[in-house]
């Protein structure tokens, strides 16, 4: 089926990439969280390497991110060094995004790791659309980094959102319009449909990931969305 597929966080489960792509067809959106957890976080960058295009936008994610110059590595488990070699040369020729910005059904939807909360989008001087959030956040501002207390800061980062209290509380006081959805990894997982939806003032925020932990969820599928677009 064409379209676009968003997988959510990965985690070092290769065989089960590997399993969701054999019914891929389109552009796929892979949120963060290629590594760490799982038991094979070398295999998965393979997979993705492999197939690193204009058919396979790829995002940054909070585990991505600690392998990256200068920032602190927090995974006890570490990748090996080709591995943090290709994640910074992905970053660096730009092969590794912060954000994307997709058409479904009428509506727009910006894609990130953790989503962007109220304080951060305020921040970014109140975009009117998708497409120029992500055109800001792929400038790779300050904000992208900042981790908050355990994520769940009003003003935590688009890599480390928690989705309750960081990002959907204050949308939904939010007084204003609420311009696009989003649709982000990282947290809230619904543990029968793998998919959360969150109705926020009109739009619709959307959690793909499948918390896979270390031994990877038994059944989870990617987010499709039939007839869009990628900006």
């Amino acid at each position: 089926m064409a379209g676009v597929a968003v997988i959510g966080d990965v985690g070092g489960h290769a065989e089960l990439l590997r399993r969701a792509l054999e019914e891929l067809d389109g552009v796929v959106i892979q949120v963060g969280d290629l590594v760490d957890r799982g038991p094979d976080s070398m295999e998965v960058l393979e997979v993705v390497a492999s197939r690193l295009g204009p058919d396979w936008v790829q995002l940054i994610g909070n585990h991505e991110a600690q392998y990256l110059q200068g920032q602190e590595v927090f995974w006890p488990e570490p990748l090996p060094a080709e591995g943090v070699a290709r994640l910074r040369e992905w970053w660096r020729d730009g092969r590794m995004r912060v954000a994307a910005a997709v058409s479904s059904g009428g509506e727009e939807f910006l894609l990130t790791h953790a989503g962007v909360t109220l304080a951060v989008w305020q921040e970014l001087g109140e975009p009117e659309s998708a497409v120029k959030t992500a055109e800001l956040l792929n400038e790779r501002p300050e904000v992208i980094w900042r981790m908050g207390v355990h994520g769940r800061d009003p003003e935590t980062g688009p890599l480390w959102a928690e989705s309750g209290a960081a990002l959907h509380e204050p949308w939904m006081r939010y007084g204003g319009i609420v311009p696009f959805g989003q649709i982000h990894g990282h947290s809230t997982v619904d543990w029968q449909a793998r998919h959360v939806r969150v109705r926020v003032n009109g739009r619709m925020f959307v959690g793909v990931d499948p918390g896979h932990g270390r031994s990877g969820a038994q059944s989870w599928a990617p987010l499709r969305l039939d007839d869009a677009e990628v900006h």
